[in-house]
């Protein structure tokens, strides 16, 4: 099982044996019931959902397993029977939901299914209009559940208590079919324990609903009812992009990047509603910054929330908490309630990874931090990949959308991503040709990212996309196949020159991804003095970053590993599973 740690309210029964109700401090979580003939694909987590009433682990092969919390000591997690590949996984307080590659969600809860709420349903064959049935993204809240449909339509299922579903709540108390809430939404927020949620549109417009006993829908001093049952929109939201809004028991962090005239993103943290859980020590009726010099100079990598605590990760591997306690879902080692960010001392992570490949996941009293380099988080690859495609040098084919606008897109990285095939360039003209530029758009980055962003549109192009096969693999085959016209940035050592495709050294390397997005000075034929490696380090350097993988015939030194770890953390090198060094130690030990 991936690199995890664990702390907080050890329950379900004892996620943890052998250990106290109560774990204060960061500790290794292990899978007891792990069978090591399983292969790695049933072994690698994805993603982490937990909760009170369970705590769900989604692994790398679209399989899941669950841990409930039924007071039986000697539980065994069960796995999930969905017969589909699981996509995502959400948890409520008394609900969970799950998200398939295919677009169906499947769900169970008292609040969703009250004659048998431990069977899971498929909720998205229940939406009426059947052209809106296939679902793009999911959120739970406390009681309630939230669809995205590929038509960017929201539908809330479950309690209605608090106007969490946008209606008034003596009239609809509750649903048990998905009911239409709004219609142009690119992202939907909400939170395990919330009975609020927020809607953003297709304009970056904000709208809340649902329980603002303390503030925390964010509307201001002059809005204080206790329900908000009609979807509101947010005034006064902090100037910038809204990346994500999580939302807690009784408050909101909403996390908002701006961009200077550079192209440098700075991104800050506002919060409201309960001054014991919002990282401001007073009540707030509006988003608020957080100010903190603990993650003023970082760049923000993940961040969750629980019931009432919030914890982040930052590129300097920093941990930052704030928020409740009680059960040391904090880490700190304690159980004081900490009502500004702290840093939270970890122990030594197990895999020697880019950070940027941990993500945080906290329930209701506990915390799961977690190496995943299969989840998306906030590292903006995908977007800095989509913009440099608008840039003239990475540009060298074009589309036309259905309405006569023009993509610009990179040809080397289509034929990667596309199997090497002209034919298959031509069939994506021909669908782009009849798409919206909002469609295209999406097309494009499912293509670049591997990431199914709409499933409507990805059933469309996954006949022609290379989604099965590694990208690793696929560059290993270009770059022994490609002319050297098509490798455009030079990197030297002592005497000899070597080209590489820069989008390759973008997505290996913070160091590069940072030069070559900087546009105050002209990068293109900047050269990288890499002579201080030995050439067998540098063949195995060179190597590395196209296959991921190291070459049968070379024979590895202790000075060999030595050296690429030095070039592993002076370049930064964004690392999949395995990783560079983890491959260097097995093949040192095996020749010995």
């Amino acid at each position: 099982m991936n690199d995890c740690l664990f702390f907080g309210y050890n329950i379900i029964p004892k996620l943890m044996k052998n250990e106290p109700n109560k774990i204060t401090k960061p500790i290794q979580f292990k899978n007891e019931n792990e069978n090591e003939n399983e292969n790695e694909n049933e072994k690698q987590i994805k993603q982490i959902a937990t909760g009170f009433f369970s705590t769900i682990f989604l692994f790398k092969n679209g399989k899941a397993i669950e841990y409930l919390n039924e007071n039986v000591s000697n539980q065994k997690p069960e796995k999930i029977q969905i017969e589909e590949n699981i996509q995502k996984v959400t948890i409520g307080y008394e609900n969970e939901a799950i998200l398939t590659i295919e677009g169906n969600v499947f769900t169970k809860g008292k609040d969703i299914n009250q004659y048998n709420p431990k069977e899971f349903i498929n909720i998205s064959s229940l939406i009426e209009d059947k052209n809106d049935r296939i679902i793009e993204d999911i959120i739970s809240g406390a009681k309630s559940i939230y669809l995205l449909t590929s038509n960017q339509n929201v539908y809330g299922i479950g309690s209605n208590f608090w106007g969490q579903l946008g209606f008034d709540s003596e009239t609809l108390s509750k649903t048990e079919k998905p009911i239409l809430m709004m219609k142009n939404v690119s992202k939907i927020f909400s939170g395990i324990s919330s009975d609020h949620v927020f809607l953003l549109n297709s304009n970056q417009e904000l709208f809340g609903c649902g329980s603002n006993f303390y503030g925390q829908v964010g509307l201001g001093e002059s809005r204080k009812e206790k329900k908000i049952q009609k979807l509101t929109k947010i005034q006064n939201i902090p100037k910038g992009k809204i990346i994500d809004i999580q939302c807690g028991n009784y408050h909101s962090i909403m996390l908002i990047e701006n961009e200077d005239e550079n192209e440098n993103r700075k991104r800050k943290f506002y919060s409201c509603g309960y001054w014991r859980c919002n990282g401001l020590e007073e009540y707030t009726y509006e988003f608020t910054e957080i100010k903190s010099p603990l993650f003023e100079n970082d760049n923000i990598l993940d961040f969750s929330v629980g019931r009432d605590h919030t914890l982040i990760l930052t590129s300097n591997s920093k941990l930052i908490g704030f928020g409740d306690n009680s059960y040391g879902e904090l880490g700190t080692g304690d159980t004081n309630d900490q009502l500004i960010p702290i840093q939270i001392e970890l122990p030594k992570l197990r895999f020697n990874e880019n950070i940027s490949n941990y993500h945080i996941s906290c329930g209701y009293y506990k915390s799961f931090l977690y190496y995943s380099p299969f989840l998306s988080s906030f590292s903006n690859l995908e977007e800095d990949l989509i913009k440099l495609f608008g840039r003239k040098e990475f540009c060298d084919i074009s589309f036309k959308t259905k309405n006569g606008e023009i993509i610009e897109a990179h040809k080397l990285i289509l034929k990667y991503r596309l199997n090497q095939n002209e034919n298959q360039i031509e069939k994506l003209k021909e669908i782009i040709s009849k798409k919206s530029i909002k469609e295209s758009n999406q097309i494009f980055e499912m293509i670049y990212s591997n990431r199914i962003i709409n499933p409507k549109l990805y059933s469309e192009i996954k006949e022609i996309i290379n989604s099965n096969e590694k990208i690793e693999e696929t560059m290993k085959r270009i770059y022994l196949n490609e002319n050297e016209n098509e490798k455009d940035f030079i990197i030297e050592r002592k005497e000899k020159q070597y080209k590489f495709p820069k989008l390759i050294l973008i997505m290996r390397s913070e160091l590069y991804r940072g030069m070559f997005l900087s546009v105050t000075e002209d990068k293109s034929n900047k050269v990288t003095d890499y002579s201080e490696l030995s050439n067998k380090s540098f063949q195995i350097f060179e190597y590395w970053i196209y296959s991921n993988q190291i070459k049968d015939e070379i024979q590895i030194t202790q000075e060999i590993i030595n050296e690429i770890q030095i070039g592993i953390d002076y370049f930064q090198l964004n690392q999949t599973n395995p990783n560079l060094f983890d491959l260097l130690i097995n093949k040192f030990n095996n020749q010995n």
